[in-house]
Parts: C-alpha cells; sequence; structure tokens
C-alpha cells in the first residue's frame, strides 16, 4: 500500500531525496473522495512524471461559512486504494492545523480572473484556492502539477497564478470525465437523490446543446444563453444567443436553479458578447441543494 503522511517536514524530506536521485515529481491537489476524474489526473501524472504525489486535504479557507466543508464527503482508506491503484507513490494528507498552524497570517490572492462565474457567489472562495495551492507547490516543488478542465476558472488562476509568481512549475489541464449519462463526474454527486440525480442531467444537456450551437456556426454568446437552435440556423453570430439556449434547456427542469449561465474569455475570464478566439462557456446549477459545475471551451479559430 502507498506511503500516506501528514507531515509537511516528510514531504519535502522525501521529494529532496527523489530529487537528488534526479527523478521528476508529479502533483495532483485533491480534496479527496476520489472517483475516476480524480484518477484520470493521477494516471496522466504517473505516464509523464518519475514519481507522483497526491494531495488530499478539505481546504477549509476556501469554504465560506453556510458552505459544505462539515458535510463534504471523506474516506481516506478508499482514496488511498484508489492512489494505490493508480500508481502514486505518496499521499499528503494533513490536517488543518499542519497547514494553518497557530499564527498563519499570509494569504494569496488574486485580482480579475476570480470577479466572474463562482467568484461572483463565492467571493472568498478562490483566496482559499490560491494560498493552498501556493502552499502545496512550495511543500512538494513538484515538475508539474494536474487539474481538471471541469474546474476551468480554477484551472486559469492557477496558470495565472503560476505565470505572476514565477513558480517553476508545468501546469496541466485534463479533460472533463463524465459517467455514460454524460453528468460530470463530481464528489458532490454523492449528495444527489435519486430524482436529483436524474435531474442533473440537464447540466451536460444544456452544455451538449451550446457546444453543438456554436460548432454549427453561433457566435451571439447571449443567444447560445437564451434561446435556440433556430437563431443558429438563420445565422446569428451574438454571443448571447448561445446563453440563451443553455438558459432555456436548464429551465425546462423543475428542480434546476440556475447560479450562473456565462461565456468569458477562456484565459482572461471576462464576458465576451461574441464568439471569438478562446471561449469558456460555464454554467453552475444549484439540483435541490447541491451546487454542481460544467461547460466546454472551444477555440472558435479552429473550427
Amino acid at each position: 500500500m502507498i506511503k500516506r503522511t501528514g507531515s509537511v517536514a516528510e514531504v519535502r524530506q522525501q521529494v529532496k531525496e527523489w530529487k537528488k536521485q534526479g527523478l521528476t515529481v508529479g502533483l495532483v491537489p485533491t480534496m479527496g473522495y476520489l472517483h475516476e476524474g480524480h484518477k484520470s489526473l493521477i494516471d496522466r501524472a504517473v505516464k509523464e512524471n518519475d514519481r507522483v504525489v497526491v494531495s488530499i486535504f478539505v481546504n477549509p479557507i476556501q469554504f465560506a461559512p453556510n458552505e459544505d466543508l462539515e458535510s463534504y464527503p471523506r474516506d481516506i482508506e478508499k482514496d488511498t486504494e484508489l492512489c494505490t491503484n493508480a500508481g502514486a507513490s505518496l499521499i499528503f494528507n494533513p490536517t488543518p492545523e499542519e497547514m494553518y498552524p497557530n499564527g498563519f497570517s499570509t494569504n494569496v490572492v488574486m485580482n480579475n480572473l476570480t470577479k466572474e462565474l463562482c467568484g461572483k457567489t463565492r467571493p472568498t472562495h478562490f483566496g482559499g484556492v490560491c494560498t493552498v495551492v501556493s502552499k502545496l507547490f512550495n511543500i512538494v516543488a513538484p515538475d508539474r502539477a494536474y487539474f481538471g478542465e471541469k474546474d476551468a476558472q480554477q484551472l486559469a488562476i492557477i496558470k495565472r497564478m503560476v505565470a505572476d509568481l514565477n513558480f517553476d512549475i508545468e501546469i496541466k489541464g485534463c479533460p472533463i470525465v463524465r459517467e455514460a449519462d454524460g453528468l460530470a463526474k463530481s464528489s458532490r454527486n454523492t449528495y444527489l437523490s435519486a430524482e436529483e440525480r436524474q435531474a442533473a442531467l440537464v447540466l451536460s444537456k444544456s452544455i451538449a446543446l451550446g457546444k453543438k450551437m456554436v460548432e454549427d456556426g453561433e457566435r451571439n454568446a447571449q443567444t447560445v444563453i437564451e434561446a435556440g437552435k433556430a437563431l443558429v440556423d438563420a445565422g446569428e453570430t451574438r454571443a448571447c444567443v448561445i446563453k440563451s439556449a443553455i438558459t432555456a434547456e436548464i429551465e425546462k427542469e423543475p428542480l434546476a436553479k440556475i447560479d450562473y449561465v456565462s461565456a468569458v474569455d477562456a484565459l482572461s475570464i471576462t464576458p465576451i458578447e461574441t464568439y471569438s478566439g478562446y471561449v469558456l462557456t460555464a454554467i453552475a446549477v444549484y439540483i435541490g441543494k447541491t451546487r454542481l459545475i460544467d461547460n466546454f471551451i472551444v477555440d472558435i479559430d479552429t473550427l
């Protein structure tokens, strides 16, 4: 079974020994309750590095007071088995006290990229993400780190932070892994009742609709976000069209409550009106009390 430690000092010592041997190190940061999506990150990291560290830490400072910190699912034994089978080398599973000892006073805060999408309704979230990821980068000192594209805004923020703060780390984005019926894999899917689980398919269905509209030539973001396919056939080219279609599709589901439906530049996370260049179309939807996210990214220049 893979070695597991909650000690910063032990992780640093192990990584130093690996690097003395000339070995490369990959890092997969997670909050645990691992699923096939996480496994795809570990698989890629194992393929591209000599050694792989998986961090499992439910980071308290990225949760707002009314969010699901206490109820967030945890199963360290199951996670250990998945990491072992995937070929990871070490699990870093610290306590909050190990990561944020008494007197901890430093936070990493990003401007601009955190203002839209999840940052609008979770204003403290990305400060917590940037702080913990910076600490993990300093503790593990990996050559490469792996993040899922389902959290597309987070991935863009991490890439910007790495560039801005001169971390000598290559950031790798990995594709969304879905259930057989299309629902994006998420640790929070376990919150859903059978009825809610069925209702949650509206996320992937609406994303597929929006993506098809863009691929068919629609360029109006608001339309993709509100209206429908007829506008595509009519040659509509503004961004509002795609947003309209996605919104209309989600609103067909009675259990769904929209947090946001947005089209933004995939690198700067700024709103767009017309699909051009590299575009992220992202949604966040409450199914009952469970908040789920999904997205698609297109490079218009390659269509």
